[in-house]
């Protein structure tokens, strides 16, 4: 690498981890490439609008980022980035097809000395086993002698500013150390918290796993917590709040475990682990208790409507934020929807509302009413799912007035005055 001010790089992928990449290299003075398969997607770009919400429509159109999806233009990039999902089947079982797709668009395009680094989240060992020989079958070139791989995840928060980009040290990584060297200068030139250079690719892979599997885990723990105190008849929150005066008790809280990363990257590791005989079993259990999370807080809504008299059947269901975290709009993985497909087979009539999700999106994810705006008129429960914080701001104590008789409020992550709004009449509940 001659220089990072003046590399040519191609980010292949325009989404929510390639977008903001491609933006904060075109910051930094190099030449970008912004390569995507969806034609719709790099012509919304191309009219200076960001389809992610998280970069800014004026940071796309005063950029000299050149969109595209020409994939001939990846051939003079020095560096070829690839951000593209890397999601779960049916089974759990990690599908790397977009990984290999981008490998065999990128093998048939780019020229020898090219480093390709792979930034979306995979199984220990896939950039050498899945990557490399889509590269080496597509280009006809040799991995480590005519062209090089490197890993490096993304770490950014969606909808985060403290922790973007360039707020985040990166992991990075490559097949030998010149390799590595080459990367590490690369991102060193945009992440301004620093690098760090791990030893091997598969290491810097697991490190991304293992991330938000200790996440998983301890959310989890306090999931199952939350279960166990309402079968005890206490509450969750005075329980923590009484173990957390001891110096080394950790700060976790109960909640739907939702979005692209703590749901999936657990599974990236048990099945590299069961690949070579060893069952995760924490892992896996850690995985059970999140997803059962939804359906405790169906369970939660029809115990409410038992103590308040009301029948499932003639009751209607408020659900307030549909997304998977407050103040992003993004529903792909909300784990909500567990809740309202309980609720919904018990009878519920189910509504959704969320400021911050376009409707139409949220109709086809969740197959429910959406409402356009707040309304509570003659509603028999509300579920405070996602916490926004125009949804946190509304007054629910007058709100209550406008309910069925005998309303019900529950409070998934326990944001709200519990004992104003039982003083309002609301039968209340929270994880």
């Amino acid at each position: 690498m001659t220089g990072a001010a003046t590399t040519t790089v191609c980010v292949v992928g325009l989404g929510y981890v390639g977008l903001p990449l491609a933006v904060e290299l075109d910051r930094s003075g190099h030449d970008v490439v912004g390569f995507d398969v969806d034609p719709d997607r790099v012509e919304i770009l191309e009219g200076g609008v960001d389809p992610t919400g998280d970069v800014g429509d004026d940071a796309i159109a005063e950029s000299g980022i050149e969109f595209t999806t020409d994939e001939s233009t990846i051939e003079r990039a020095e560096f070829v980035l690839i951000a593209v999902p890397t999601p779960v089947d049916d089974l759990k079982n990690p599908d790397l097809k977009y990984v290999e797709a981008a490998g065999e668009t990128v093998g048939r395009n780019v020229g020898s000395g090219t480093t390709v680094v792979l930034e979306s989240t995979v199984y220990p060992g896939a950039t050498r086993e899945i990557l490399a020989p889509a590269l080496e079958d597509a280009s006809g070139l040799t991995v480590g002698e005519d062209l090089f791989v490197g890993y490096s995840p993304e770490r950014m928060v969606p909808g985060d500013e403290e922790h973007g980009l360039r707020n985040v040290i990166k992991i990075v990584s490559g097949q030998n150390e010149s390799v590595l060297e080459d990367v590490a200068v690369l991102y060193e030139s945009i992440v301004d918290a620093g690098v760090h250079r791990a030893p091997e690719i598969e290491v810097a892979e697991a490190a991304k796993c293992i991330e938000n599997v200790q996440r998983d885990v301890n959310i989890a723990l306090m999931n199952e917590l939350a279960v166990a105190c309402h079968e005890l008849g206490l509450d969750t929150r005075s329980v923590l709040d009484a173990a957390g005066t001891k110096w080394n008790f950790h700060d976790y809280r109960p909640g739907l475990v939702g979005g692209h990363c703590i749901p999936v990257d657990p599974f990236f590791m048990i099945y590299e682990l069961e690949r070579h005989d060893f069952t995760p079993q924490l892992i896996e259990s850690a995985r059970e208790v999140n997803d059962y999370v939804p359906v405790h807080i169906a369970d939660l809504v029809l115990r409410g409507f038992n103590e308040c008299g009301k029948v499932p059947q003639e009751s209607s269901v408020l659900v307030l934020g549909l997304s998977y975290k407050p103040e992003v709009g993004d529903v792909r993985t909300s784990s909500i929807n567990g809740t309202i497909a309980k609720l919904e087979a018990f009878g519920c009539d189910v509504v959704g509302y969320d400021p911050h999700v376009d409707p139409a999106e949220a109709r086809d994810e969740f197959g429910i009413e959406i409402a356009d705006e707040l309304e509570v008129d003659g509603v028999d429960a509300i579920v405070l799912a996602t916490p926004h914080r125009a949804l946190r701001e509304v007054d629910y104590t007058t709100a209550t007035s406008a309910m069925a008789a005998n309303p019900l409020l529950v409070d998934v992550d326990g944001v709200l005055d519990s004992d104003a709004l039982s003083k309002a009449g609301l039968e209340y509940y929270r994880l």
